[in-house]
């Protein structure tokens, strides 16, 4: 007997046979069965390695396969559905908040038809492996010996047994190699393994990261450049890929766009995904394929692919199957930084209920409160970085992604009264809603109808979409943050099931998302930009507000006087102000094209602005100038007279009373 415990074997002897794909779904309800089960939501398509609980026991997603019996005669079936050579078991507790149900030992048996089974033998004695002590850390057995077999069932032994109430709960994954089966005339319906594209398929521990940037860069000097923006608390560095035909250097009118990956150290598809679009990019703009020239020629593109790389070397060293929901989740702090960004929502929804006079509310460009900018506030230094690089670079539009759901969540995020979960949207809810729409309706697992639910909640109810608010509260959050205190718009992907899928499934993952990336990127160029400038000099103007009628957000824009303002479809009448200028406002069209509508403005200073300026200079005033002036001082003129008219008319009255 060979028993395996997290952490004592190194990941490269999970790796000589893959999971069969319990966590990713890619072994189906239908190929699993038990001996009995409690009840629907405690059935063998439960029985998942990192399935996840709903918040009550008792609904239809519970977190485990638990039977009926309290006896030895249970088991877990799976059907791998063609010869395999299997290698090993992975076992992990039932998730529950309310319960603790876990395997402490337990028996494999094999068969090739179901119904004669041949146990897995150490030596002379059927071997009993070691389960669980715990939930949630998942446990590897070895087999002494691999078997070739196309059914596999674990049979539990002894479990947890509370007095006399203990189920038998576990969640599982078998690790196998499929074998050619000659019997198989239908080969070519085999699902997809393998990507057209020659990437890195792999996983990258930080170094292997580094370098593989540093491959691409070299590979591309003309439009790559890596930057980093700080360092994780470990003392790793962020690093930055920008891709873009001028690199370092943002061009008036070109949008910045990001995406960020690894903020979840485990969630590490992502990671992964952009290091494979880094790749792609540059191959592909060296083919001179016109979709991504068009991208890097008229967009300037950040991807950070680690914000938490201490995180992620925590995951990386336990492997893709014994990493668990949690391990390496959080900083090296203990922080989880998808709440900890600056709470600016409650920041407006206090200043929205104590003030009564609404026009002194601002909608945008939120302030940072000071107790979180102070070395005492609980910021991790990951997150400070990001906030830094926000604020340095005009983003427009950009995605944080992670794993563990099949799903698009967008702002806001958190709730309004701190309700568990609530549709709370922003005044850009349709546009969200479109962004979200554009990456899940193109991606190749979200958009099937008949994939089945990752854990506990069915996101194809709602098209693969959601009000982040509406999920669960998430005070805090970067989408928000970025909203709030920014130009940028930005949403939550969640690309997977599994958080930490195994490197065989790399390949098909690419497959699933490439499309996605790409199609999301390109949606920075939807609705108006333009440029602001002064009327007589032609500079541009930042920091002017940009106001569109019937949406309660505005933005600004930025040095050069540039800006981009994301919009559907439509007509809208847009109205630019900004300090020591006259407002101006036009009708600016929105189209179905994949071009943003140009809407430029030149804003002329208001008068006195403009005599001291031209006064200054030595210059003289223009007829039209003089005549502005003259109405306004007769306009002032007016006002003042008017108030003290009412002020003597109000003397006069009260000389009267006396």
């Amino acid at each position: 007997m060979i028993i395996l415990k997290l952490g004592l074997k190194s990941v490269s002897m999970v790796s000589e046979c893959p999971p069969l794909g319990l966590e990713s779904l890619k072994v189906r309800d239908t190929q699993l069965r038990a001996s009995s089960f409690k009840r629907r939501g405690l059935g063998p398509h439960r029985g998942r390695l990192n399935i996840q609980s709903g918040v009550e026991d008792g609904d239809i997603y519970d977190g485990g396969w638990c039977a009926q019996y309290r006896d030895k005669n249970q088991w877990l079936e799976v059907d791998a559905r063609r010869p395999t050579r299997f290698t090993g078991v992975i076992l992990q507790g039932r998730s529950s908040i309310w319960s603790w149900n876990v395997v402490h030992t337990y028996k494999v048996q094999f068969s090739n038809d179901s119904l004669v089974w041949k146990p897995s033998m150490n030596g002379t004695k059927e071997a009993v492996f070691e389960g669980n002590e715990d939930l949630e850390t998942p446990v590897l057995a070895l087999f002494n010996t691999s078997t070739v077999a196309r059914y596999i069932r674990i049979n539990p032994q002894t479990w947890y047994q509370n007095g006399t109430q203990g189920d038998v709960c576990l969640r599982a994954e078998v690790l196998g190699c499929t074998l050619p089966d000659p019997n198989n005339i239908y080969a070519w319906q085999t699902e997809p393994s393998e990507s057209r594209d020659k990437l890195d398929f792999r996983h990258h521990n930080y170094k292997e990261m580094r370098k593989l940037m540093k491959s691409v860069h070299e590979s591309c000097p003309d439009i790559t450049r890596i930057y980093s923006i700080g360092k994780s608390y470990g003392g790793l560095k962020l690093y930055v890929m920008e891709i873009s035909d001028n690199p370092g250097k943002h061009e008036l009118g070109e949008p910045e766009f990001r995406y960020v990956a690894g903020m979840h150290g485990n969630e590490v598809l992502g990671r992964e995904l952009l290091l494979n679009l880094m790749q792609h990019m540059c191959e592909e703009y060296k083919r001179g394929d016109q979709r991504i020239v068009r991208l890097v020629k008229e967009t300037r593109i950040h991807l950070l692919p680690s914000m938490n790389p201490d995180g992620h070397e925590t995951a990386f060293k336990k492997g893709s199957e014994l990493a668990g929901w949690a391990v390496g989740r959080y900083s090296y702090e203990g922080i989880d930084m998808n709440h900890n960004f600056a709470d600016l929502n409650s920041e407006m929804w206090n200043a929205i209920e104590l003030e009564t006079d609404r026009s002194k509310l601002i909608n945008h460009y939120f302030p940072i409160p000071e107790a979180y900018t102070s070395e005492q506030a609980y910021v991790a230094s990951e997150t400070r970085a990001v906030i830094d690089w926000m604020q340095h670079i005009p983003f427009v539009l950009s995605a944080n992604l992670h794993g563990g759901e099949l799903v698009v969540a967008y702002p806001f995020d958190m709730t309004r009264d701190w309700a568990p979960r609530e549709h709370t949207p922003t005044p850009d809810e349709s546009f969200f809603r479109w962004l979200a729409t554009v990456y899940a309706s193109t991606n190749q697992v979200m958009s099937n109808p008949d994939r089945r639910p990752c854990h506990n909640k069915d996101f194809l109810r709602y098209n693969n979409i959601i009000n982040g608010a509406d999920w669960h509260n998430v005070p805090g959050s970067m989408n928000d943050f970025s909203y709030l205190h920014t130009n940028c718009f930005e949403v939550t992907v969640e690309l997977s099931c599994d958080k930490f899928p195994h490197a065989s499934e790399l390949p098909i993952e690419w497959e699933n998302n490439r499309e996605s990336l790409l199609v999301y990127m390109e949606q920075v160029h939807r609705g108006i930009k333009g440029v602001i400038r002064d009327k007589d000099t032609e500079a541009g103007i930042a920091d002017a507000v940009i106001k569109v009628d019937d949406i309660d957000h505005h933005i600004r824009s930025v040095a050069d006087g540039d800006y981009w303002r994301l919009l559907n479809p439509g007509e809208y009448k847009v109205t630019v102000s900004a300090e020591g200028y006259l407002r101006s406002s036009r009708t600016c069209r929105v189209m179905y094209d994949h071009y943003p509508t140009i809407c430029d403005f030149r804003l002329t200073k208001i008068p006195e602005q403009r005599l001291k300026l031209i006064m200054g200079k030595g210059g003289k005033l223009s007829g039209d100038l003089q005549l502005k002036l003259r109405q306004l001082r007769l306009r002032k003129l007016r006002v003042t007279t008017k108030a003290i008219n009412q002020r003597r008319a109000a003397a006069a009255k009260r000389a009267k009373r006396v």
